[in-house]
């Protein structure tokens, strides 16, 4: 691992953030992967001198529902495109009153509840099993508080964020028992993102954007899609001026990550070097060369 690594900003817009306003030298480029197409041509710029790369997570005009989302090609094209760690950005609903809508959570777990998406790079003739123990990157994590409380934004750090498959919304039954767990918000994108991202050992952090009380909540059914959009939209706004605020907190080139994120496949490869696919091997070039090629 190289004692200086020169940060790429790789940012993952959910509903209503499709595109980043600021970037210079902007150019849509689309990326192939072996995993198929991303859900969009990705977005090459710079911010304020750093290099970043935006990719609209349900592509442009949002086509794209999250069941049918290709996490692992949207992750290998950002690694691939040389991304060092990722900002995802997401609309959720709120399991607390305490977190209304345009409340901003900046989320340090994640309960996996989805069951219809393929969540590794790994399998037949390549096996690996790394730790998601602690999925976000508390140096990003870190950046983004700073970030969003220089900003005035409304800001809680640590939460849960429960992902559920979709596309229907809970039963309230559903609301009730992940309210029991304990769980802080509640959406239908951040997994298997956040797998994939550690198994292609990029540093990643979520700020998690409510837009509305899930159906727990007594006033729920008053909720209109016109006040969720208007709510949206303006969290989208706040998500640009974040954007912009953070990169520059990230600009500086680092050494390896103290979380270890960029090194979670040190000690993951079970399949004998032998006994190893080629053709697997092939396609995980990207994400996991690193390793590969020292084996």
């Amino acid at each position: 691992m190289s004692a200086s690594i020169k940060p790429v900003i790789g940012l993952i817009g959910g509903s209503g953030l499709y595109d980043i306003d600021g970037l210079e030298d902007r150019e849509w480029r689309k990326v192939a992967t072996p995993w198929g197409d991303p859900s969009d041509e990705l977005l090459f710029g710079r911010l304020g001198g750093v290099r970043c790369i935006f990719l609209p997570r349900h592509g442009r005009g949002h086509p794209t529902p999250p069941s049918a989302l290709n996490y692992r090609a949207n992750i290998d094209a950002l690694k691939r495109s040389g991304v060092t760690e990722i900002l995802s950005l997401s609309a959720v609903g709120s399991l607390k009153a305490e977190l209304p809508p345009g409340h901003f959570v900046i989320v340090d777990q994640f309960i996996d509840r989805t069951f219809a998406r393929e969540k590794s790079f790994f399998g037949c003739g390549c096996v690996a099993h790394v730790s998601v123990a602690h999925p976000i990157c508390s140096r990003l994590g870190d950046a983004l508080e700073d970030a969003a409380r220089g900003l005035a934004l409304p800001v809680t750090r640590g939460g849960t964020y429960l992902v559920m498959e979709g596309p229907q919304f809970s039963t309230k039954a559903e609301s009730e028992l992940y309210r029991s767990w304990g769980c802080s918000v509640i959406g239908m994108t951040n997994m298997p993102e956040a797998k994939l991202a550690r198994e292609a050992e990029l540093c990643y952090a979520t700020v998690a954007m409510v837009t509305d009380f899930d159906c727990w909540h007594p006033d729920h059914d008053h909720v209109t899609v016109d006040q969720v959009v208007k709510v949206l939209f303006a969290n989208a706004d706040k998500a640009r001026a974040l954007v912009k605020a953070v990169v520059p907190k990230l600009a500086a080139p680092r050494g390896p990550c103290p979380a270890g994120c960029d090194r979670a496949l040190d000690h993951a490869l079970i399949t004998a070097p032998e006994q190893r696919d080629p053709a697997m091997l092939a396609k995980l070039d990207a994400v996991a060369g690193r390793v590969l090629r020292a084996t």
